[in-house]
């Protein structure tokens, strides 16, 4: 395997990662990542329709899962190889039926790959064993994703993240020492180019186990940029992530959650894809910096706040009143709070109505 050169800008929560050239980071709009999985529903066409559609959304990249049934459980038929009978979605199925249905056919992934280049998405992918590196390799994936049932499979993340490419760690179910395990096996093998994501392995995940407030503590806490790998429904914790200081978000995309795939109940439609590339960029524009005051696209608003005007024609000696002096829009007279010290005063001069009031009129 060829190890590419690091191109990361410094190392901590602020850092840019470049992942095929395009720019990972908190200075950056978010990168949103469109999981196939196993939504292809075993049909190339629909592999390559959910590429067009993720592109067409807007989406930065389009990752796959690189497995057989074989290299990822044993065809058993026992309790522990089987999903629990209350799972919501794949109740009480072996785990070799299941995998065997998902997977994606490695020959798949030139022709996956080679259409989201021509429509300029970059794609990778979620190896699950050493085979599956050796064969992303051989396709030149820009970067690589480590499942959050692999995080404890450091073998893996070492050879991973030995071939110098950024890693994408999701940390479903894991420990803070599991993680810290992860991003340091990592980080051993001299690639600094790491993202972690913030993950609920449940599918789908209820919203309120997001727990989006652990965003910024995992940034403190693993010295790392923060992502969102998010399999709740909809747009709204993927969102919200940002404004807790996520740089990238990975959602599940199906052409159809009617009639494709078997994580389609969790997974996003095309239209919903565009929303979510849309929102994630609003709320990251959003963000600003850490400043209270006027903005400067507040100036001519600025104009416009009250201010104590004359409202009718006055003569010199008349006294300031409620009738004649009130608090109008724009801003160029006195403070409304000072109208207190000025009624009851004699106008020093004839005032036209439509005056602003300064001291030197009364």
């Amino acid at each position: 395997m060829t190890a590419t050169a690091p191109t990361q800008t410094g190392r901590g929560p602020q850092a840019t990662i470049h992942i095929g050239g395009v720019p990972v980071g908190a200075d950056v709009e978010p990168f949103i990542i469109a999981e196939m999985s196993g939504n292809h529903d075993g049909s190339l066409d629909t592999a390559l329709a959910i590429v067009r559609a993720a592109a067409a959304a807007g989406a930065h990249a389009i990752k796959l899962q690189t497995y057989t049934a074989d290299t990822i459980t044993l065809d058993v038929d026992a309790p522990e190889f089987r999903l629990s009978d209350d799972h919501p979605l794949w109740a009480g199925r072996r785990l070799y039926d299941l995998y065997e249905e998902a997977h994606t056919p490695w020959e798949w992934h030139a022709p996956i790959f080679e259409l989201a280049r021509e429509l300029g998405l970059l794609a990778f992918s979620s190896p699950f064993d050493p085979t599956a590196v050796e064969f992303l390799e051989g396709l030149d994936v820009p970067a690589y994703k480590i499942a959050s049932s692999e995080i404890v499979d450091l073998p893996l993340v070492r050879l991973a993240a030995g071939t110098g490419k950024p890693i994408i760690i999701s940390t479903g179910m894991a420990s803070v020492g599991e993680i810290h395990a992860a991003v340091q096996a990592a980080r051993g093998t001299g690639n600094d180019q790491v993202i972690v994501l913030s993950c609920t392995a449940a599918y789908p995940a209820d919203p309120s186990a997001s727990n989006l407030r652990g965003i910024p503590v995992m940034a403190a806490a693993f010295d790392a940029p923060i992502g969102l790998s998010d399999h709740t429904m909809g747009i709204g914790a993927a969102v919200a992530s940002i404004a807790f200081g996520a740089v990238l978000v990975e959602k599940h995309v199906t052409l159809s959650r009617e009639s494709g795939g078997v994580d389609s109940d969790f997974s996003l439609e095309p239209p919903e894809l565009a929303s979510l590339v849309a929102e994630t960029k609003v709320a990251w524009q959003a963000l600003g910096q850490p400043l209270i005051g006027a903005r400067e696209s507040e100036r001519e608003g600025l104009r416009f706040r009250r201010s104590l005007f004359v409202v009718e024609d006055v003569r010199a000696g008349e006294p300031v009143t409620s009738r004649n002096v009130r608090s109008v829009r724009p801003s160029t007279g006195l403070a409304p709070d000072l109208f207190d010290l000025v009624v009851g005063r004699a106008f020093t001069r004839d005032v036209r109505r439509g005056t602003p009031l300064q001291w030197e009129l009364v």
